[in-house]
């Protein structure tokens, strides 16, 4: 079974999770711009929009790539590692497609629905832990 790290944002804040193969069965087959619920997760409360991914190699995933499988797409903007600075320069680069599947390793979350807890307490992140973080 696929085991996925996720990335919830929240507000300029980010928390990570690594899932078990349980909860990772609630993802297979979602695309981008689905909506999960928390209570999948033990975020009780909670729910979340995919808003995009990697797969095991690194590579993005796109909204508009369909499928699972890596393209080789023409992009103008829009993906990590394309730095375009002229008018009309297109770039050949690896995509993922916006399927969530056994390939994918990561999932970027976005918070749309909170719980009654916040995720600072069930992370166990405080404001000196963060503070300690970004000094470090």
């Amino acid at each position: 079974m696929p085991e996925f790290k996720i990335v919830i944002g929240e507000k300029g804040n980010s928390y990570t999770k690594t899932l078990t193969s349980e909860e990772s069965n609630v993802f297979l087959s979602k695309k981008i711009k689905d909506k999960v619920e928390g209570n999948h997760l033990g975020l009780k409360g909670y729910e979340f929009e995919i808003t995009g991914g990697s797969d095991k190699e690194g590579f993005p995933m796109r909204a508009d790539v369909e499928g699972i499988a890596r393209r080789r797409i023409f992009l103008t903007k829009g993906v990590v590692g394309t730095k375009l600075n002229r008018k009309g320069v297109r770039l050949r680069k690896s995509i993922a497609g916006n399927t969530v599947s056994q390939l994918t390793s990561q999932i970027n979350l976005k918070v749309i629905k909170a719980g009654s807890t916040s995720l600072d307490e069930i992370f166990g992140k405080t404001k000196k832990e963060e503070k300690a973080e970004v000094k470090e």
